[in-house]
């Protein structure tokens, strides 16, 4: 059974909203000049969660630091200029951020200004008493960003849940010494969560609210 937990830590892009299109467009977007065909969106979501390198060097191996850095700089541009036309607030979301009791923070890999401009714009801030994103030091799976949300809330990382989609999120929440839980909704692959053996599973944000038997093999 899910216990109730004093604080909450959510990542964003897979877990709160469904972002892919947005995402996976903009990168699509920026690498265009530098494929001859357009990309798969599953092969682009795959990377959803990770840092922007993951995809770049995958498909421009070759590429030099200066060359990722740019392709990086041209994502944002075109990221941020979507506006987030295609990006939607996954069922149960609002809901669950609503009534769950606790205090909530964020986890993400997006940089903590973008982070809050997007959770205002989808009124999700109001639920959040923290908004932390990667700024300037290692994205997860490091656990660096876990940690800053529970330093920023005075938290006991025992009193703490992290809700992620991506397999990213479960090593760096084991990294950060607390409780995880994967979604079943979002873009992660269930094998590559499961390896992180993830202490709860849930299809469905709004299951926190109630306990729920777990799921051995999500």
């Amino acid at each position: 059974m899910i216990p109730a937990f004093q604080v909450y830590l959510f990542d964003l892009d897979g877990t709160l909203l469904d972002s892919a299109a947005d995402i996976c467009g903009a990168v699509q977007h920026v690498l265009s000049p530098h494929v001859p065909e357009a990309l798969p969106f599953d092969y682009l979501k795959s990377f959803v969660g990770f840092h922007l390198d993951a995809v770049f060097t995958d498909v421009l191996p070759g590429a030099s630091r200066e060359q990722l850095d740019a392709l990086i700089d041209a994502y944002k541009r075109t990221y941020l200029g979507r506006c987030h036309g295609s990006t939607r607030i996954f069922p149960g979301v609002t809901e669950a951020l609503e009534s769950l009791p606790g205090r909530k923070a964020t986890a993400t890999t997006k940089g903590t200004p973008t982070t809050r401009a997007v959770l205002e714009q989808f009124g999700l801030l109001p639920y959040f008493d923290h908004v932390q994103g990667t700024d300037g030091f290692p994205c997860k799976p490091a656990p660096d960003v876990l940690l800053r949300s529970i330093e920023a809330l005075d938290a006991d990382p025992r009193d703490c849940l992290f809700v992620g989609d991506a397999e990213t999120d479960m090593e760096a929440g084991r990294r950060a010494g607390i409780k995880t839980c994967a979604v079943r909704y979002g873009y992660g692959d269930p094998g590559r969560l499961a390896k992180w053996k993830p202490d709860y599973w849930i299809s469905d944000l709004r299951e926190l609210l109630q306990p729920i038997p777990l799921s051995p093999t999500g």
